[in-house]
This record gives structure tokens, sequence and C-alpha cells, in this order.
């Protein structure tokens, strides 16, 4: 087989160092051709529906082609796909942690395709989540393809993340930040060197497809000023807490869309929710970069184009009110995206929320004469950090966000006020939750990795890899002569009691019955229901392990029996077992 070749060749003349940055160096370019390939489908589509609407006007294609583009993604992934591609990042932090970085061979394109008819037809999410999940895969299958290490697939996946928020942001240092906060590998001096290289090659193939220009164009034509630095610190606080509404709308919506098992009636109630939203606020069509671009260069009344309030785009009050409408109802529309089948990312829409903050923060203070009206607060400065703020509580990423702000609008002369505000904002978010929106979901079961490392490997480790099934099992009608004869048989200690349909009802400990097993006068009048005890503590097989170690701690014993969800006997899971395991881990993947 040619990988086998390759083998060969790669140990005579690489080191595995520099194969593993071979890797990453393909990975970043097949990653930021996925996202290059992405942006111009999104264009393309969306070029093809924006081309039908009027600015001057109300436009009823906004009640009909952001449905449309759902029920295409919904049937494409449904009937081609089949499988389960929505909140990419978060099944990228899931197949770190549970799955050994392996991800399918259908994740390297589903995403690609079903999200570019998701937002290009009008649906309230991003591009990143989907990018991050198909560079990811990428990694990973790359990764499969050369029977590498479960530590290298890990290093891998992150490279393809890595490369797919620099290929569509065209950020390389916020892309090594995304895996770093939000993937939450830690960045060893092993790791370093690919992820910096995938995350270049991203970038650089990026540039050389789209141009050297930045996501969006911000000109800062009004310095900041260290006496408004109370006001920077008055946004990261207001940015903290309009994080945790934005993540708790979403979290909200998506737990009201689980709850709807019918998946024509998610559709119709998500669809019509989505198209009614931008038919009253057009700003929320897709990513919505149009009108950050419009607000980061202070052109105000461009974001009413389309619009039912087109009139009123001069009117101050109307302004505030369209703006803190458009922050508040883009978490619904993204719940709404996701969960009437749509496929995308929560990224964008944070960015969104965030610079429409602080947009408002700026402008409110402004027309309220707090602020002199000779020194204005620069509503631009301020929509820009808000982007920081908003995205650093959300995402609990406050280097990324900073970074990432400053890459793709090229405002690196306000670096101290967007760390200000990343910084409070994130203090503020995390003082109520401990997790960042992705990572949320899959905390909730303890299938998440943290930088903590007894944590991160208690989460890598599975129940199936420390369950001891070699027990002998014994049943309550037993007598102890019978009991007696089972024991000379077993090298164990303890024996599981169950009855007819195996469930556990108890267990037997050989120091419990030492003082009679050899009294031949008892063999025949004491049976096994007499002198077992009752379990207080079991686990299920599923249970995560750091549940598992908390009920070891609760209990105090060394072993603990393991059932199904019916009750059932399945096996026991011993300290010792899972301290082996835990070294071994330790070690593969320190």
């Amino acid at each position: 087989m040619w990988t086998q070749r390759v083998h060969a060749w790669r140990e005579r003349h690489l080191s595995e160092r520099n194969f593993v940055a071979l890797l990453a160096l393909l990975v970043g370019v097949a990653a930021g051709l996925a996202a290059v390939l992405l942006k111009f489908l999104i264009g393309l589509i969306g070029h093809l529906v924006e081309s039908t609407v009027h600015a001057t006007q109300a436009n009823w294609q906004y009640l009909v082609f952001p449905a449309v583009g759902i029920l295409l993604s919904a049937l494409y992934v449904r009937y081609l796909v089949r499988d389960n591609i929505s909140h990419g990042v978060t099944r990228v932090l899931y197949a770190i942690a549970l799955k050994k970085s392996r991800l399918k061979v259908k994740n390297m394109y589903a995403s690609l395709v079903a999200s570019s008819m998701t937002i290009g037809f009008g649906g309230s999410v991003g591009a990143e989540g989907p990018i991050v999940f198909t560079g990811a895969a990428i990694g990973s299958n790359l990764g499969r393809l050369f029977h590498l290490s479960p530590q290298t697939m890990m290093l891998l996946v992150g490279c393809g993340a890595a490369a797919g928020i620099a290929g569509i942001f065209k950020a390389p240092i916020a892309g090594v930040l995304f895996t770093i906060e939000v993937l939450m590998l830690d960045l060893t001096a092993k790791r370093a060197m690919p992820l910096i290289l995938a995350s270049v090659c991203g970038a650089t193939v990026a540039y050389v497809f789209t141009g050297y220009n930045v996501e969006f164009f911000f000109s800062q034509s009004e310095p900041f000023f260290a006496r408004r630095i109370p006001f920077v610190v008055l946004l990261g606080v207001f940015c903290g807490f309009v994080s945790l509404y934005f993540s708790s709308t979403v979290g909200a919506m998506e737990s009201m869309f689980k709850r709807v098992t019918n998946a024509r009636v998610r559709y119709v109630i998500g669809a019509l929710t989505l198209s009614v939203l931008i038919f009253l606020l057009p700003p929320l069509y897709g990513e919505g970069y149009g009108a950050i671009t419009h607000l980061l260069n202070g052109e105000v009344s461009e974001i009413f184009d389309n619009s039912l309030f087109y009139g009123y785009r001069d009117t101050v009050w109307c302004v505030l009110l369209f703006v803190f409408m458009l922050g508040a109802m883009k978490g619904l529309a993204t719940a709404a995206t996701n969960g009437a089948g749509g496929v995308g990312g929560t990224f964008a829409p944070s960015l969104y929320v965030g610079c429409m903050a602080g947009f408002f923060f700026a402008y409110l203070f402004n027309q309220t004469g707090i602020v002199s009206a000779d020194m204005p607060l620069s509503i631009k400065n301020f929509a820009l950090m808000g982007m920081a703020g908003v995205m650093a509580g959300v995402m609990h990423a406050p280097l990324m966000a900073i970074f990432l702000t400053a890459e793709m609008t090229g405002g690196y002369d306000l670096f101290l006020p967007l760390l200000i505000v990343s910084a409070i904002s994130y203090g503020t978010s995390r003082m109520f939750t401990p997790y960042g929106i992705y990572a949320r979901r899959l905390a909730q079961r303890g299938e998440v990795l943290t930088h903590e490392k007894d944590q991160s490997v208690l989460t890598l480790l599975s129940m199936d890899s420390v369950i001891e099934t070699d027990f002998a099992t014994v049943h309550p009608s037993m007598s102890l002569k019978q009991m007696v004869d089972i024991i000379a048989q077993s090298n164990r200690n303890l024996f599981p009691v169950t009855d007819k349909e195996g469930v556990l009802v108890g267990v037997v400990q050989l120091d419990d019955i030492r003082n009679i097993m050899f009294r031949p006068d008892l063999y025949r009048r004491i049976f096994v229901h007499q002198f077992m005890t009752e379990t207080s503590y079991k686990v299920l097989k599923d249970t995560p392990m750091e549940q598992v170690m908390n009920a070891f701690e609760q209990s105090q014993a060394w072993n603990l029996p393991v059932v199904d969800t019916d009750g059932r006997y399945v096996g026991f899971v011993s300290k010792s077992k899972i301290f082996n395991a835990y070294r071994q881990m330790l070690q593969q993947y320190s």
C-alpha cells in the first residue's frame, strides 16, 4: 500500500517531528482552500439573492429565501449526509475528548456544502463553526491515513481548526489562540510549530486567492484618549452581560427546539421565526458582515437599507431602537436557523452582537449628555471594542478575541482598550458560567477537555477500558456450600449477587464470611441472601470518569459495581485499574 511506502521513506529521510510539521503544512493548505471555497460559495449565493432586493423598501424575498436555504440544507443533511453536523466546534471538542480525535471522511465537505446554502440564502449564522469542523476533519483523516498516534491526531485536528479560522478571517495568530482557548489544547514546544505552520498556511492561501486585505475595513479616524478608560471599563462589564444574554438566549432556544421531536414542525417554527425577523430587521440576513462594516466606518444610516424603517434612518432614537433590536434578536435568529435544520456557527453572530453592543453603548452616552458634545465617544472605536468584548465573554477566549478583532480589522492602535474590554467582559461572564458557549453543552455531561491535566485525562478515559468482568456471580438462593465451592474456583475476594434477570441486588466480600465458611454444619442452613450486603453506590456503564471518581471519594470504596440502565450487573471498576489507565493516558497525551 502506498501509505506503507511513504512510511518507509519517511523513516529513512524524515524525523517524527519534521514529518508532523509537513503534515501540518498540508492540513493548513487544504483547510485554507476549504475556507476560500466556503466564502466563495456563500458570496455567490448571497449575491444572487441580494440582487433581487431594493434598498429603499421592505422586501418580501426575505420571507422566502432564508426558508429555502434552510430547507435545502436540511434535505442535504438528512438524505445525503445522514449524520448530525450541526454545532461544528462542539463536535470537534467531543471528538477530541471521547473519540480519539477521529472524525468521519464526509465531515471534510458536508458542513461546507450545507453551511454555504444556509448562509448564502440568509441563515443568520456564521461560517466559522463549519470551517473549523471541516479543517479538523481534514487533519483527523490525514492522521488516520498514516495511522498516527492519538496524540499526533489531536495535534492535526488542532492544526486543521487553526488553519480554518486563519483562512476564513485572515487571522493566523487568532487561529493558534483558538486551538488553545476554545479547543483547549495545551501549547507545548512540540505542538507550537505545527500549529503556527498550519495557521500561517491557511491565512496565506486566503491572501493568495482573495487579496491582502482585512475582513472588515476599519480606519481609525478618531484617536483614543486615556481619559476614556473608565468608559472602556464600563463597556467591558456591559459586554459581559450582553454575552451572557446571547449565550442564554441561544441555549434556551436550542433546548426548546430539542423538545420538538417532529422535524417538519421544527422546520416550520424555525424558518418562520427567521424569515419574519429578517423581514423586519434585514441586517440579520446572513452573517451580517455588511452591517458590521457600516458601523465600523460610521455609516449608520446604511444599516436601514432594505427595511420598513428606511424613512426613519436620521431619527436618533429610531437608530438606538433599531440597533438595540438587532443585537437583541441576533441570538434568536441564530438559534432559529440551526433549530430549523440549517448549518452554521455562533462565531460570527457573537461578533455581530458585539458590534451592535459597542455602538449602542457609545451612541447612547453621546445622546444623553453624559459625555461632552465637544468630545463624544467614538462610535466606531467602541463598536470595534464591543466585538472583542462580546466574543471574549461568549467564547471564554479573551486572547483570541483581542487578536482576532485586531487582525481582521487592522485596529492595532486600539490594542490597549481591546485588552481591557476583553478581559473585563470575560471576567464578568466567568463569574456566572465556567464554560464558553461551545464547551457548555459537553461540560454538562462531563465530556469536555480543560487545561487542568487531571480532569482532562479523566475525560479521555472511557469506562469500557477500566471495567473488569472476571468476577464470579452468585444468587441470593445459593447455600453457603455452593458459595464456598465458587470461592474455591475464583481468584477474587468480591462476588456480585444477581437475581434471575441479572439485576444486581448486593455483593458478598470474602472477609464478611471468613468466620463461617469453614463450618460445614452451616453449609446447608445459611444462604447468600442472609450474609450479602446491599450496594449503596453503583455507577452506570456510560458514567463519565470524573463522576466515577467522585463516587469513589464519597463511598470510600476500592471497588464499585457497574450496571446498565436497567440495573443489570456489568462488572466492577477499581481504583487500581483507573490509576494504571490514568498513568498510561497521561504518558500518551502529555
